[in-house]
């Protein structure tokens, strides 16, 4: 019997689904557990209270705020993390002798400022935000320079079988005055500043939504993957008992063929 692989790619699927709805769930109960402040201000107060062995998980939010912002070249924005791209973008000759657009990487860069969120009360310093979960960069610009068409260029991109189009540089920013909710672990070094971190082990976000949005996104994620997993389920362990039926009666016709 030949494998259906139609029905075991489906029962895989619903095992990695499956899987994935476990995960987003336990993210929000860890979520639901992470200690809330009030104000940043309160949060002093609280590293005091608490236990020096165990790690503090905190939701804290404020706006982004840095005594050093970064300006963005191309559209003047201010803000704490700045990346920027630049893309090549040709046509390519393949082996059908038709042309295909592509486009090639030439330069990645990313730039960060020490930063903070200040609510008013008071300010915590974010550390490694770039690796958070949820972090999410405005465009601030996306420019298409085309490139300049001479005969020896001409002759360079046929021999190479390219026509070079023209670059694209996009800049991605973090703004400064942007509304932020940070969920990590929270330090207090001797000089009193207090800065939130990526834990040890535990959740680390950094995302424009509150934390109860946070909580019920992932909730949602949760039961859409739980109710996916069911389906490819279904379907594949009908795939699988079709294509067993279907061996068995053809077993079944071959006998009844020899017998007679």
């Amino acid at each position: 019997m030949l494998v259906p692989w139609g029905g075991v790619g489906c029962c895989l699927s619903a095992a990695a689904l499956y899987l994935l709805g476990r995960s987003s769930g336990r993210d929000a109960e860890v979520l639901r557990s992470v200690a809330r402040t009030g104000s940043l201000k309160d949060l002093a107060a609280i590293l005091d209270t608490a236990s020096k062995v165990l790690p503090l998980v905190v939701a804290v939010s404020g706006r982004v705020s840095s005594d050093t912002p970064l300006i963005c070249q191309q559209s003047g924005m201010r803000g704490v993390i700045v990346e920027e791209t630049a893309e090549q973008h040709f046509l390519k000759h393949n082996d059908a002798g038709s042309w295909i657009q592509d486009s090639a990487v030439m330069l990645s860069v990313s730039k960060e400022v020490p930063w903070y969120l200040d609510d008013g009360t008071g300010r915590v310093y974010v550390v490694g935000a770039r690796s958070a979960a949820g972090l999410i960069l405005t465009v601030a610009s996306e420019v298409f320079e085309e490139s300049g068409r001479t005969l020896v260029r001409g002759t360079l991109d046929y021999l190479q079988g390219l026509k070079m189009l023209g670059v694209k540089r996009t800049e991605r920013v973090l703004p400064t005055g942007t509304s932020l909710t940070v969920v990590g672990e929270a330090i207090k070094d001797d000089v009193g500043t207090i800065r939130i971190q990526r834990p040890h082990k535990g959740p680390f976000y950094a995302s424009p939504k509150s934390i109860d949005q946070l909580i019920l996104n992932l909730g949602k994620w949760a039961k859409l993957y739980q109710l996916a997993s069911m389906g490819f389920a279904a379907f594949g362990v009908f795939l699988l008992a079709k294509r067993a039926l279907d061996h068995f009666l053809q077993r079944k016709r071959q006998r009844e063929f020899h017998k007679k």
